[in-house]
This record gives structure tokens, C-alpha cells and sequence, in this order.
């Protein structure tokens, strides 16, 4: 059925490219390996994307008592002067802050601009946000710092959780040191904590097989960062599942994110994700593809089969 599935979804994606085609063939738009490949990873994602709930608040719903935790010290650019500290001089990450409510104040133009007041419980901080009320959303967000309510909502449909994961950048989970990872294997979501100022959840798991403890940062729903959604970094189904003509042996390449001869281009970019730029060149012994990749990492396939690599 899964299958079934993701055939049907690569087909509608390929339908787009058709467009124009009953009216000549001097109008059909060619296919290209490149299509194709993309074609595929949209049809997987739409086949594998996970039931998480979005979550969704913003600032004329928030209630007295919400509590944000401050990624950066940084923050202190934002708040306005007040003579019971220092802006320069502050130093506010990793702790907590606490929403105690708005009030509105004017501009040139004479609009009711909102501004926010945060506490720690010794100063009340200010946050003109140049917004009036009518014009937040629920992807807007105060910089620097994270809706713990945001990463309460997640945690709760997360945590304990089995999944695959798709990305060998994982992260030292007490230094935060980004380190060599492996994906498509199973993992546990052990807690999603508050990230950094880029990503807002930080998600630790445990390697299933080995039992290794990583990390990784995630964007939400509400944070436009392509590739660090939940769906682009685990799946809930088994991805090699959706292979089962590929052998074990290079399977093991695949989660190591290495390559070696004779495997198929299909298998190349299951280990190391699409290239930067392709191209094709005639050569006496036939067509030869080259895939070249950041960091000066190329391939050349030879009928559709890895030939030579450098990595």
C-alpha cells in the first residue's frame, strides 16, 4: 500500500512537467534526471510526513505568568533604557522571563504600537515592538528568546517517541559541538528542550542500536528554515522499508553517509544527499555524469553506476 502510495505521489509530481504536451511534441518540456530526483524526495515526504499538531498562539491571547527562556544576552538590544539597569551591561541567557502583560504607546504616524513588559523577578523589562495589536500573528516572535509553552506543545507529542532520523549532523548533547552522525537508523526522543536563537527546540534522542545519545536543533511550524522541520529530520516509518532491493551491505554505506563503486545513483544520494550542480559529457567510452558536492566532493557515474569518486 505505502508503496502503491509513493508511486502514485511521484507520478502527480511529474504530471506538472507535462503541461503543453497535446499540443506537439515541440512543446513537451524533457525530464530530467534532476526532475525526476525531485519529484521523489517530494513524494517521500508527502508519504512519510508525520500527524504533529501545530502550534499556534500569538501576543492578543497571551496571558499574565507566560514564560519565555532567553537564548542570547543579545536580548538586551531590544529592551528599552531604564534607569533600574544597565542595557550594556546585562546578561540574561539561559534564564527565564516572565510575560506580565502590555500596554500601548505612539508613533509619528499616531498608530497604538505595543509594547511588551518581561520580568526575572528583580527588573521589569520593555520591548517596543512597533506593532499595534491588529498586527501580530502567530508566526511573529521576540528575538532571542523561546515560547515555553511552544516547546511544552511539542515535547508533549514527542517525547518517547520511535522514529528514523534523516540527518547525520547531529550535536554533542552537553557541548552542543556538532558531530558525525548516522541517519535512517531507529531512535528514541528522549526531551525537546528550548534550543537557540535560530532553532527554538533542541531534540535529544538515543540511538537504538548503540544506545549513543545526540542531539539535534529543529525549526517549528512557525519558522520558515527548509530542512530542520520535524519531517525533515525524522521520519515515524522505517525509510529502508522503501527500499528493499537494496542489499544490506550497501545499506550500511548508506547510514554512513559513504559511497563506493558500483553503487547506483539512487543509493548515491540516499548517502549523500542531492549535488550542488550535475552535468553530462560524451566521452568514448559513452555518457558520463558528474555530481559535485560542497568541500570538493564529486562523482562520476558511468550507466547509471558509480564509477569514480572523490570524497
Amino acid at each position: 500500500m505505502r508503496q502503491r502510495l509513493l508511486s502514485y505521489l511521484i507520478c502527480l509530481a511529474l504530471t506538472g512537467s507535462l503541461c503543453g504536451c497535446f499540443t506537439g511534441v515541440e512543446n513537451t518540456k524533457k525530464i530530467s534526471d534532476k526532475d525526476v530526483r525531485r519529484a521523489i524526495a517530494q513524494a517521500e515526504k508527502s508519504a512519510t510526513r508525520s500527524s504533529l499538531t501545530a502550534y499556534n498562539d500569538s501576543l492578543p491571547v497571551w496571558k499574565a505568568g507566560k514564560q519565555f527562556y532567553v537564548t542570547d544576552n543579545q536580548i538586551r538590544l531590544i529592551f528599552a533604557p531604564s534607569s533600574s539597569y544597565n542595557t550594556d551591561t546585562l546578561r540574561l541567557a539561559g534564564r527565564m522571563l516572565t510575560y506580565t502583560g502590555y500596554d500601548t504607546g505612539s508613533i509619528l504616524d499616531n498608530r497604538a504600537t505595543v509594547n511588551i513588559r518581561l520580568t526575572d523577578g528583580h527588573n521589569t523589562y520593555v520591548f517596543p515592538t512597533g506593532k499595534t495589536i491588529d498586527e501580530f500573528t502567530s508566526s511573529w516572535r521576540i528575538p532571542f528568546i523561546v515560547n515555553i509553552d511552544e516547546v511544552t506543545h511539542f515535547a508533549r507529542q514527542l517525547c518517547g517517541k520511535d522514529a528514523y532520523i534523516k540527518t547525520a549532523i547531529w550535536y554533542n548533547p552537553v557541548t552542543e559541538e556538532m558531530i558525525g552522525g548516522r541517519k535512517f537508523i531507529k531512535v528514541k526522543i528522549d526531551s525537546v528542550l528550548p534550543g537557540n536563537k535560530v532553532f527554538p527546540l533542541k531534540v535529544m534522542f538515543s540511538t537504538a542500536d548503540k544506545h549513543e545519545h545526540a542531539m539535534v536543533w529543529m525549526a517549528t511550524n512557525n519558522i520558515v528554515m527548509q530542512g530542520r522541520d520535524f519531517d525533515s529530520l525524522f521520519s515515524l516509518s522505517d525509510i529502508k522499508a522503501q527500499y528493499p532491493t537494496i542489499s544490506g551491505k550497501t545499506w550500511e554505506h548508506i547510514i554512513s553517509g559513504t559511497v563506493v563503486q558500483g553503487m547506483t545513483k539512487e543509493e548515491c544520494r540516499l548517502a549523500l544527499g542531492n549535488p550542488r550542480t550535475s552535468e553530462t559529457r560524451p566521452t568514448y567510452d559513452g555518457l558520463r555524469e558528474y555530481w559535485y558536492y560542497d568541500g570538493g566532493t564529486y562523482l562520476i557515474f558511468m550507466d547509471g553506476v558509480l564509477h569514480t569518486f572523490r570524497k
